[in-house]
């Protein structure tokens, strides 16, 4: 962790959520922009064999994955307490080594430019699940439970979040439809 914030610019830290930490935030922030980051895109890429699945039936979770773009939220956390925070976020997103702490660039809905703490895929690694087909995706979003409830849960929790704050994520939308008809046919 120290290795990561050490390539901090300096000034406010601020954290960018894209999935469930836009709707159960992990931190304490002083203030909350919507913001959008590019080079990188949202996407059911990493395999969940515990939070969201099992090893016998895995669930999937987002992450960022490279290409496109993303909107979300960017949190600027409270430097009185921003260790105990970091420290959350750390046990929260990097329990296992799936992601890599990066500093992004970030446009928030002001206009302005920060660097924002986000949290991106590792390719490399086996617990990357990559663009499944949709037949697969139907079939994980119909049966992966794990500790913190089904993958369908967690999407949909994203998703409503999302539109709630007027940024739907069209490309989900469409993903997430497809799949649901699939189950009906």
């Amino acid at each position: 962790m120290k290795t990561t914030m050490s390539r901090h610019q300096g000034g406010p830290v601020w954290l960018f959520a894209y999935a469930s930490l836009i709707w159960r935030p992990e931190c304490n922030s002083v203030e909350r922009q919507r913001a959008r980051v590019h080079g990188y895109h949202r996407g059911l890429y990493l395999w969940s064999h515990e939070h969201r699945g099992t090893p016998e039936t895995p669930g999937l979770v987002f992450g960022l994955d490279r290409g496109g773009s993303c909107s979300g939220f960017a949190y600027r956390l409270d430097e009185r307490n921003l260790d105990d925070s970091l420290m959350a976020l750390w046990q929260r997103e990097m329990p296992y080594p799936a992601y890599r702490p990066h500093w992004l660039n970030c446009r928030l809905g002001d206009g302005s430019k920060v660097q924002a703490l986000g949290f991106v895929l590792e390719r490399h690694l086996p617990c990357y699940a990559g663009n499944l087909p949709d037949t697969l995706l139907s079939q994980i979003l119909a049966s992966a439970k794990g500790r913190y409830g089904t993958t369908r849960e967690y999407v949909e929790q994203t998703l409503n979040a999302l539109r709630s704050h007027q940024m739907p994520d069209r490309n989900l939308e469409a993903r997430f439809r497809r799949c649901h008809n699939l189950r009906e046919v």
